[in-house]
């Protein structure tokens, strides 16, 4: 039997073996299990007994079934929706793609704006690598982090001797961006004084660093960022309006995260991977009520507030799927016992997307008084796209 067991796992890694031998004992039921085997069952055994068993082994096959099918599907979902480690399929991101893909081959200056947290810069991270420069730098500089009195050395670069400890002569960054890109983020905080003479920089493409009578030729894409309204800056005369249309060439607006609810079960499924590797956790899914309070919380800090919170979830977990009582205090609200996705059994985030996808689909109908056009509409979805969820959710 033991040999048969062995070889049987050999060959066959993935069948459920259940042993069966009517010299039963506590050493050889260990190691039955040892060699892989399911369960152990000694003789005379009841029909009961036998049945209980396959029952269990029947339902550990399910459960393996749908854990490779599910791993599949988080597989081809990710194919579909990763751009540049961007984890979208909400139709407003997807045009957002579409954009860089239109600019990225292009020395046109970009714009990205969008509340903060909404990921401007992996927005500027997926242009350059998409484009003709990617075998070039990419140089950063967050124009808010830097006191004003280095912020122009830094993006120019200085002399020696051109204040006390400027020993050396150093290159600005964008002389290091020289063939590249250089992102300036959060451009809404460069002081006025420096504003007009990154306005020549563009204009001439040449700077002069900080000490030098000298001009240096540079080839520089510029890619800007803001979580301001540059328009309102500009009528507070804290922003120079033709700075301001030089930089806004093309546009790239990122919605905040309530805007785009359908991204949300996708990022959760992304961070969780994430985070499991790093804590070396293992976590498998989380609750529906989690996810309720996701889909409804608003968000204010976006995509970089639902990652701190999954990995601070994940951290404290005591368990394989993330609980209410694994959230902050400030996310979560008085438990509601009628809430949708509670009512209706939701285990998973694939079921909680639908579940939602059917509520909006009804809500939508509803609101229309079934009129199937004005509910695509609503939905930002195309009419035989409802027409075929309607089918699929049995709703007509």
């Amino acid at each position: 039997g033991m040999t048969f067991l062995k070889s049987a796992k050999e060959k066959l890694i993935d069948t459920t073996v259940i042993m069966m031998s009517a010299y039963g004992t506590v050493d050889t039921a260990i190691e039955a299990m040892k060699l892989g085997a399911y369960d152990y069952i000694s003789k005379p055994f009841k029909t009961d007994e036998v049945l209980l068993t396959l029952k269990k082994a029947e339902e550990r096959e399910g459960l393996k079934r749908e854990n490779v099918k599910l791993k599949d599907q988080i597989q081809r979902i990710e194919k579909s929706y990763n751009f540049n480690n961007i984890i979208a399929k909400s139709k407003a991101m997807q045009s957002v793609f579409d954009l860089i893909q239109k600019v990225a081959d292009y020395k046109t200056t970009v714009l990205i704006t969008g509340e903060s947290g909404t990921g401007k810069e992996l927005i500027a991270r997926a242009i350059h690598f998409n484009g003709s420069r990617h075998n070039n730098a990419l140089v950063s500089i967050n124009c808010g982090g830097i006191p004003e009195t280095l912020l122009e050395s830094e993006l120019f670069g200085y002399k020696k001797g051109a204040f006390t400890d400027a020993r050396q002569d150093k290159i600005g960054r964008f002389e290091e961006a020289h063939n590249g890109t250089i992102f300036l983020d959060e451009i809404g905080e460069l002081p006025l004084s420096l504003q007009i003479k990154l306005l020549r920089a563009l204009q001439e493409e040449e700077i002069t660093p900080l000490g030098s009578t000298g001009i240096k030729k540079i080839d520089v894409r510029v890619i800007a960022a803001t979580a301001k309204d540059l328009g309102e800056e500009i009528k507070k005369g804290n922003f120079r309006e033709d700075l301001y249309y030089r930089i806004n060439v093309v546009n790239i607006y990122l919605p905040p995260l309530r805007e785009r609810v359908e991204d949300i079960p996708l990022l959760t499924e992304h961070f969780i991977g994430i985070y499991n590797k790093k804590l070396k956790k293992t976590i498998t899914g989380i609750s529906s009520e989690v996810m309720e309070q996701f889909m409804t919380y608003p968000w204010p800090g976006n995509v970089r507030e639902l990652e701190n919170v999954i990995e601070r979830a994940i951290l404290l977990a005591s368990n394989n799927t993330l609980e209410i009582s694994d959230l902050p205090s400030t996310l979560t609200t008085k438990a509601n016992s009628s809430s949708y996705l509670a009512t209706e059994g939701v285990s998973s985030i694939k079921e909680a997307s639908r579940v939602l996808e059917k509520r909006l689909i009804e809500q939508a109908l509803e609101k229309t008084d079934g009129n199937r056009t004005k509910a695509a509409k609503i939905l930002e979805i195309s009419r035989p796209i409802l027409i075929s969820k309607i089918r699929d959710y049995g709703l007509d």
